[in-house]
């Protein structure tokens, strides 16, 4: 077993096909085959489904990837901590991020900060919704994960908190108040948005003894005001998770009554060695909080407040 060999096992997960992960490493494909019918050799068990279009880990194969990615983890952690000594700022750095709140939002200033003092660092970032996101996380897929606090699971270092609103269309009797209740979205045709805070979403309705009347779900924040606009229901979504709305009529946004709020951060594996640009990137998230500099756009209800 080398480290070459996790190498391409990792990188034949993440691209999902054998000349994909050629591609990503420059190599050839039949260098990827080898190295993964080499390393199945060695461990003496059967790391890949190749009967599916998309080749998949199996059982033992999926087990033995979180292993192969904490060794590889390990191992850049150490060249990191060896080039720091010396003075140089080297290696890479994979970024769970998730919908316009973390990749349109906090991303841009805080990545700008980061290359400033790390230029030699080669940053990944990787969009999913919350929960992929997370996963992985703990599969060691990415280094550091934005993620909606709190979440026991993680060593997490809260960034800002913003609030949720109701989405409206414009000629909707509620639009013309101040703030709308979960009970008054609830007389509504509701459209559940999966972009990412769906579960966060439902327990606001759940948590209060309500149940929305789900009218259609979106997987993504601009369907879902597209559907709004067009009068097709209500909906409700973090404020910072709404994209720039240019180009979009007919809806009104709203506080919700009384507010409900949710805290974004930045999230760590526990109890494993985070590698020094890992931790260089959550201080210098932590510096430009406390400077005001984090937030590229502060929201349509000018929320999104620094926690």
């Amino acid at each position: 077993m080398t480290f070459g060999q996790l190498e391409i096992f990792a990188a034949l997960a993440d691209a999902g096909g054998f000349t994909a992960a050629a591609a990503r490493l420059g190599i050839s494909q039949s260098a990827v085959s080898h190295a993964i019918r080499a390393l199945e050799a060695d461990l003496g068990v059967p790391l890949v489904n190749r009967a599916k279009a998309r080749p998949e880990p199996t059982e033992i194969g999926a087990l033995l990837l979180t292993r192969a990615r904490a060794v590889l983890g390990l191992a850049e952690t150490m060249r990191q901590e060896a080039a720091a000594y010396r003075g140089v700022r080297l290696g890479s750095l994979r970024i769970g991020s998730f919908g316009p709140t973390a990749t349109l939002h906090l991303l841009p200033n805080l990545l700008a900060a980061f290359r400033a003092d790390w230029p030699g660092v080669e940053v990944l970032v990787e969009e999913g919704d919350d929960e992929t996101v997370l996963r992985w996380l703990e599969e060691r897929r990415v280094d550091v994960a934005f993620a909606v606090l709190p979440d026991e699971r993680f060593d997490a270092h809260p960034l800002i908190e913003d609030q949720f609103v109701a989405l409206l269309p414009q000629d909707d009797p509620l639009a013309a108040q101040p703030a709308v209740t979960l009970r008054e979205l609830c007389a509504r045709r509701f459209i559940m948005t999966e972009a990412g805070s769906q579960g966060v979403i439902g327990r606001l309705f759940s948590e209060a003894g309500l149940r929305p009347k789900i009218h259609a779900r979106t997987a993504q924040v601009l369907s879902t005001l597209a559907m709004v606009s067009r009068g097709e229901g209500a909906a409700v979504v973090a404020e910072l998770a709404m994209p720039p709305v240019a180009g979009f009529e007919g809806f009104a946004v709203k506080p919700l009554d009384p507010p409900r709020r949710r805290s974004v951060g930045l999230a760590l594996l526990p109890g494993a060695p985070a590698s020094p640009a890992a931790q260089a990137f959550v201080r210098t998230a932590a510096q430009l909080r406390r400077g005001g500099g984090l937030l590229t756009w502060r929201g349509v209800l000018a929320g999104g407040r620094v926690a």
